[in-house]
């Protein structure tokens, strides 16, 4: 009787199928030795909550593996005699020299950053804090706005509307930059060849090329194998799926094409959101 240890029973286990290995790290951990550092709103303090507290751009530059630029932009210290350096994500129109206003009392101007209890209803914003002082982390990307579409005095809740077309209630207190950040159009341009791709994903992370499953051997990919490149199965697969198994649509509540009414409802979606 053979053990169960033995290579006649290893021989017949699979490869680590390529998601399974991401899930580790190693080779594919993000390459962030050469950021700039992370692009935040101040910490919130007295002088934004109850007023405002003027800054000046001191320089725009670019960020590796951001396709947005950021700006420097220098204040002063609300407690000793010291310069405060912070960096932004810049806003559409923002320029060396230019006072950025940030706080309550300030101006719905581009590039200020206020409290969107501040602002009135429709205004394009961008950076926007999603709960009360975590500094900013939605619609951050080249060209991206949220669209603020109403307030609740009573709960002291806003609805905004996301990049992707989502709905989304956030604390009135939440800061946002007023505009859209800048750099957009980004992915109008083709990358035309391989050099490009290669040079746009080096500095961001280990995702590309991509192999395709069907391209791969049976014994790497539950795609693989068979003398034509096809599936020869369903691509959907269940949400407790073990972790070599877990490729294709997981768990999809649907799949297929879009038709009639839901079919032009996302249609309508998918335009709002671009607009």
């Amino acid at each position: 009787k053979s053990s169960p240890f033995c290579s006649q029973h290893t021989d017949t286990m699979g490869r680590v199928i390529r998601g399974c290995r991401k899930g580790k790290g190693s080779v594919f951990r993000s390459h962030t030795h050469t950021r700039k550092g992370e692009a935040k709103h101040r910490t919130a303090d007295y002088a934004e909550r109850h007023g405002y507290i003027k800054g000046v751009v001191t320089d725009i530059i670019h960020d590796p593996g951001r396709g947005a630029p950021l700006a420097k932009v220098t204040f002063r210290n609300t407690r000793r005699f010291a310069h405060q350096k912070e960096l932004f994500v810049a806003a559409e129109g923002t320029y060396t020299g230019q006072f950025i206003y940030a706080g309550k009392k300030a101006q719905l101007i581009v590039g200020n950053i206020m409290p969107v209890s501040a602002m009135p209803e429709g205004t394009i914003i961008c950076n926007v804090e999603s709960k009360l002082g975590d500094r900013g982390t939605l619609a951050k990307a080249s060209g991206e706005y949220c669209i603020l579409i109403s307030h609740n005095l009573e709960t002291g809740f806003s609805r905004i509307k996301l990049p992707s077309g989502a709905k989304k209630t956030i604390p009135s207190g939440c800061r946002a930059t007023v505009g859209q950040i800048s750099g957009g159009g980004r992915c109008d341009k083709p990358l035309l060849k391989a050099g490009t791709a290669y040079h746009k994903y080096r500095v961001k992370r280990n995702s590309w090329p991509k192999v395709r499953g069907v391209a791969m051997n049976p014994v790497e990919h539950p795609h693989g194998g068979g003398n034509h490149q096809h599936i020869g199965h369903s691509s959907t697969v269940r949400g407790d799926a073990p972790a070599g198994k877990k490729v294709g649509l997981i768990a999809a509540r649907r799949t297929g094409r879009l038709r009639g009414v839901a079919g032009i409802l996302a249609a309508k979606a998918k335009e709002g959101g671009k607009d």
